[in-house]
């Protein structure tokens, strides 16, 4: 038994082929992209929690000294270390930085 095709044929089932292996890629893109989108989600989830978590044992932390303590440095301890903290981190965040290129001495003749 022998296959016989005409050439209309054999472009149709490459093109076929083809059209198959490109879906197939871009099927696999969009679940990499899908994939990504849910880890960055996941990693906002998991920051948020932390932060709250820790602003949550600071808070108890000065609250605990504050209705326990008469004041004086205990107070000011407890109050002023978190604020530098604090200061220091939205400093940094919010302190836009470029790179600077790098100079080139130029040789006029």
């Amino acid at each position: 038994m022998t296959l016989q095709l005409t050439p209309v044929q054999v472009l149709a089932v490459v093109g076929a082929l083809l059209v198959l292996v490109g879906v197939w890629r871009a099927s696999a893109r969009a679940s990499r992209k899908a994939a990504e989108t849910a880890r960055t989600g996941a990693r906002l989830v998991s920051l948020t929690g932390r932060v709250v978590a820790t602003a949550g044992a600071i808070v108890l932390v000065q609250w605990l000294v504050i209705m326990h303590s008469g004041g004086g440095t205990a107070l000011f301890t407890v109050l002023g270390i978190p604020a530098v903290l604090a200061s220091y981190t939205l400093t940094k965040a919010l302190t836009v930085t470029t790179p600077e290129p790098p100079h080139h001495r130029s040789r006029k003749r």
